[in-house]
């Protein structure tokens, strides 16, 4: 079975980074590469006060990773990531192989906007007209 790319983006407490963010990044790559899972880009995404307490916390730093691995390894993955005191939350999304280039140059350039417009599968960019109108159904 072939490997799928996903991306995950990882709220950590602060406290407990404490301004070690190499030190929290280790962490998550040791959870990673525990459950086989090749790290393609991993970098701090923003550091930002929550809408709402998360566990406690009003504050949380963002950091987004890209990996490589099976299906079958997330659930591992998952359950690491819970019993880990530092990560107050996580979402891991599946990237579609017509946009993992794309995903992983935004993702591994330090200047990039945390929202930016990626070009659709067309060649087309998506526009805030794609947004206005809701959630799209998916048509096989």
């Amino acid at each position: 079975m072939p490997a799928n790319v996903y991306e995950c983006m990882f709220l950590l407490d602060t406290t407990k980074v404490a301004g070690d963010v190499p030190g929290a990044a280790k962490q998550i790559q040791t959870i990673l590469e525990r459950h086989q899972a090749e790290i393609l880009a991993s970098r701090p995404w923003d550091e930002r006060r929550l809408s709402y307490p998360v566990h406690g916390q009003k504050k949380g730093l963002y950091y987004l990773t890209y990996f490589r691995t099976e299906g079958k390894n997330l659930v591992e993955i998952e359950r690491d990531v819970a019993l880990n005191e530092m990560i107050l939350r996580s979402l891991v999304l599946h990237v579609d192989t017509k946009h993992v280039d794309t995903m992983l140059a935004i993702a591994r350039d330090e200047h990039a906007l945390a929202l930016q417009v990626a070009p659709d599968g067309d060649g087309t960019d998506i526009s805030d007209d794609d947004f206005d109108r809701g959630p799209r159904r998916r048509r096989d």
